[in-house]
């Protein structure tokens, strides 16, 4: 069975993410990128099965710029056989990638498909939903554990107040959550061998993909500075502080 991997090339979590100064977008000019956390998580649920014989072949992709190719080489790196970008200068929104990993789904055929939840850029959390409604595959999100079978996979998933333990048919679209697993570290001598793995680059016009946008940002600003909090001395001026100065109730 084949596994394939979605990889989001991302502003490193390490970094502050602060708005352009026309407020047109997030600055990355000049700043680390990084693979989006999520997707690592995905990525090393995929090797991890390849290891233990579940799975033939596991398939990194990324859509967006030739710079994706780094993170990519990052995927091949921790363990994907190879790698396929759909190379665009378009930025991209998550029905346009749904659209796009539905053909190389179709050009693919894997049996299971791993994504990470969200991006942490625009944490939209929309993809793995969208691509499994495209494609009439099962579904199940915030995996916090994956367990396959014959033809059918077991997925506990997070829930409010608790987990949920779903039986889905593959082939399916999974989307990872933080305590799925711990991802590994690239080694050098892997870093060196993944210098030779396939990539291959293809457009989105190849793949007969409309990746117009169909959304339209109009501002990213940060959030309005906190205030400190006070101390009240009984409950009566608490109640007339949410009254008259919060105004809540």
């Amino acid at each position: 069975m084949k596994v394939l991997v979605p990889v989001k090339r991302v502003l490193d979590y390490n970094i502050k993410a602060r708005p352009k100064a026309d407020a047109s977008g997030v600055e990355l000019a000049g700043l680390k990128m990084s693979m989006n956390p999520f997707d690592e998580i995905a990525m090393e649920a995929a090797i991890r099965f390849k290891e233990g014989g579940q799975a033939s072949e596991v398939i990194a992709v990324s859509c967006g710029p030739q710079a994706n190719q780094e993170t990519l080489r990052t995927a091949l790196a921790l363990g994907a056989d190879r790698a396929v970008l759909v190379e665009t200068e378009v930025e991209l929104q998550p029905l346009a990638v749904a659209k796009l990993l539905k053909a190389l789904v179709a050009r693919e055929q894997p049996g299971l498909v791993i994504c990470g939840k969200q991006a942490i850029d625009d944490d939209a959390n929309q993809t793995g939903q969208m691509l499994s409604a495209l494609l009439g595959w099962s579904q199940a999100t915030f995996a916090s554990r994956i367990e396959l079978g014959e033809g059918t996979a077991l997925v506990t998933r997070e829930i409010d107040g608790g987990l949920e333990t779903l039986s889905i048919r593959l082939p399916a679209v999974v989307s990872t959550d933080l305590r799925l697993n711990e991802p590994r570290y690239a080694t050098l001598p892997n870093i060196m061998k993944a210098k030779k793995k396939p990539l291959e680059t293809l457009t989105p016009e190849s793949l007969g993909v409309d990746i117009a946008p169909r959304l339209t940002l109009l501002k990213v600003a940060e959030p309005p500075a906190r205030q400190g909090g006070i101390k009240v001395d009984d409950v009566a001026q608490l109640l007339d502080k949410l009254k008259n100065e919060a105004k809540v109730i």
